[in-house]
């Protein structure tokens, strides 16, 4: 069994409230959530700022190319997104030794 986690640190467009922030994640992750089914997303960290977000995703699996592969479609598929800069992506792979 491999677990397959990924954090996104995303610096969004013009946003000026939390409000608007949440009208901007929340689609992403609701995305990621429809088009990845075995995938689990949330926004994760810099909750108190309006123009940072940290969402992050995991991946359960018997096979830790399937992880890979489904972790990198979702960072392509949120990296691809206008409204929102990519500024740092985080990938991490565990299976049960480790």
């Amino acid at each position: 069994m491999y677990v397959g986690a990924l954090t996104l640190d995303l610096l969004l467009g013009d946003v000026r409230s939390l409000k608007q922030k949440r009208a901007v994640v929340r689609p992403i992750v609701a995305e990621v959530r429809r088009r990845f089914p075995a995938a689990a997303a949330a926004e994760t960290g810099h909750l108190d700022l309006h123009r940072r977000a940290e969402i992050a995703i995991a991946v359960v699996s018997a096979e830790a190319g399937n992880c890979v592969e489904v972790l990198e479609a979702c960072e392509r598929l949120i990296a691809g997104r206008p409204e929102i800069e990519l500024l740092s992506a985080r990938q991490r792979l565990f299976n049960e030794e480790s």
